[in-house]
């Protein structure tokens, strides 16, 4: 929490979410004895939970009032998906590996989420049966922002990607305005795993 206000996180709604949702639910058995470090954690293929100060500096960016339909690419272990639900109307959250998407579900329910849909499938191809979408967040680097997410953007959606190569990246806030997806400021410097999927990176890269 203290973190996530350093970081200049003022929205009351989303401090209250930070503050009810457990992060010790939504991470490893072996892992949660250090749930509530500002740091991310290890998780099953090679990929780590996103700390809790950048997963609020995330959200905050995409002044969810409560109303938005949220396509989340890249689920984990679900704590930012649990965020997501307290702050949005509907939240569809895809995650490529089946046992991570199994084991985010399973916490969901523990939690008492609503609204809040996990899709095994390529998060790069979003989910255009659900789309237009008001607010898209990308948990994985690329070096721009993949043409099928951008086109599920609804007018005036707001959309946050890390963008670089994986390791490096600067995390952008992009806007769908009347000339297309628009960049509208960096939010902050971190480090990525890979988006891999049709419209990313491939697997032997990711």
């Amino acid at each position: 929490m203290q973190a996530a206000r350093e970081n200049g996180v003022a929205d009351p709604r989303l401090l209250d979410a930070i503050r009810a949702i457990p992060r010790a639910a939504f991470v490893p058995p072996e892992q949660r004895e250090h749930a509530y470090m500002d740091a991310p954690l290890p998780i099953p293929h090679d990929q780590v939970t996103t700390q809790p100060s950048l997963i609020a500096t995330m959200l905050d960016a995409l002044e969810l009032t409560g109303e938005e339909n949220v396509l989340e690419v890249g689920t984990g272990y679900g704590w930012q998906t649990a965020l997501l639900s307290k702050l949005a109307r509907r939240v569809w959250s895809m995650e490529r590996h089946h046992d991570l998407a199994e084991a985010a579900a399973g916490a969901l329910t523990s939690q008492d989420a609503s609204g809040v849909r996990v899709v095994v499938g390529d998060g790069s191809r979003g989910l255009p049966a659900r789309a237009p979408y008001d607010a898209i967040v990308v948990n994985a680097a690329y070096p721009r922002v993949p043409g099928p997410l951008a086109r599920q953007l609804a007018r005036g959606g707001r959309l946050v990607q890390p963008i670089g190569e994986g390791g490096q990246e600067d995390v952008v806030l992009f806007e769908h305005t009347e000339n297309g997806l628009e960049r509208r400021r960096s939010l902050i410097g971190a480090h990525f795993v890979r988006l891999v999927g049709r419209h990313g990176f491939d697997a032997e890269a990711g």
